[in-house]
């Protein structure tokens, strides 16, 4: 069978509906903290799709075409750390679906220090982890997965002096086999920047490439069809779409023409609803599962005294997720039974990842 065939077939099983065959298994058994949770104000705004501030939100007060939300006391999470034992020093968990599974790496990307792909699944122990590295490649991050057993990342051919230097490709898998894909354009940044960054249970991926000048420009890629889709959003002068659920919802974070960035969801009907909350420098969102609930992070302060926290947000209200005994959390993925994933900085300066069940 050569490499078209295998394409086809592959397609063909990507366009095969999911039947969930049902709950994954709760591990309390590993369970070892509480995640703490605070409120948050959310700036949750209709910034395209004709959309009333108000319509749909749970709203007390409105400026300048916004919504001003106050989120109430949510319970903590329940919380455990998940580390690949071949680097204690670097890890992060990217996404997890709903059969349990988790997408992350290990290793920071440095020069001698390559990012290595793994998929992570119950009860989570060290023999769990399983490699899924791209063929041939110096680095390679899965960065999500759905219920069907496609999974979806980046890989690069370098690992050079400065990680923001070496090229990236996106990519695809099913059934053990790699697809690289790139979003068609003669309009590249050198080295070359493409990511796939999520994937539905519909076969629909999203992710985005850089363009000559560095802007990010975000996609969907329909694995069966192998169509790209720009994912756009009214005034962003970059934007990077970085989760999908199953109604076609896209989540990600877009820079305006004044430099503000901000998270943004982008609904199937084309309405997108702005997420920036009140203070930060900066708001990124990186997951969104059935319900609309978006994961992310957003940093307050800037250089040496910038702190990131982790943030869920859900009908119109944001709660900041902050890893105990951390200086820094993001949460990177969430499932449909609310469960998180994500990384921390630890005391010794180590990135951890963690897994919290609501």
């Amino acid at each position: 069978m050569n490499i078209a065939d295998e394409r086809t077939r592959d397609r063909a099983a990507a366009r095969t509906r999911f039947i969930p065959s049902g709950l994954r298994p709760r591990v309390t058994a590993l369970l070892a903290g509480v995640l703490a949770l605070g409120a948050a104000g959310a700036l949750a705004g209709c910034s395209a799709g004709g959309a009333s501030a108000g319509e749909g939100l749970a709203l007390s007060a409105a400026t300048s075409g916004t919504a001003q939300v106050t989120a109430s006391q949510a319970g903590a999470y329940q919380v455990f750390t998940r580390n690949d034992d071949r680097d204690l020093t670097f890890n992060q968990l990217l996404g997890i679906n709903n059969e349990g599974q988790i997408a992350g790496y290990f290793g920071s990307g440095n020069a001698g220090h390559p990012n290595k792909a793994y998929a992570l699944s119950a009860p989570y122990s060290q023999v769990d982890f399983a490699s899924r590295n791209f063929p041939g490649s110096a680095q390679t991050q899965v960065t999500g997965l759905n219920d069907q057993g496609i999974s979806v990342g980046f890989f690069s051919t370098q690992n050079g002096a400065t990680p923001a230097d070496d090229n990236n490709f996106g990519f695809w898998r099913i059934g053990g086999r790699y697809h690289e894909v790139n979003y068609p354009t003669r309009n590249n940044s050198k080295p070359p920047v493409n990511q796939l960054l999520g994937v539905n249970n519909e076969g629909t991926a999203v992710g985005f490439y850089n363009d000559a000048n560095g802007n990010a420009h975000g996609y969907s890629y329909s694995i069966g069809t192998g169509r790209f889709k720009l994912i756009t959003v009214p005034g962003a002068t970059a934007l990077t779409a970085a989760g999908i659920n199953g109604e076609g919802a896209v989540a990600g974070f877009y820079t305006s023409a004044k430099g503000a960035t901000d998270a943004f969801l982008k609904l199937r009907g084309g309405r997108v609803i702005t997420i920036a909350v009140p203070g930060a420098a900066m708001t990124q969102a990186f997951g969104v599962n059935d319900s609309d609930e978006v994961v992310g992070a957003y940093t307050t302060g800037s250089g040496n005294n910038a702190v990131t926290h982790g943030f869920t947000w859900a009908n119109g209200k944001i709660l900041t997720v902050n890893f105990p005994q951390s200086s820094s959390t993001t949460v990177n993925g969430v499932n449909d039974e609310g469960d998180i994933v994500g990384f921390f900085t630890d005391a010794k300066g180590n990135t951890d990842g963690f897994v919290g069940l609501p």
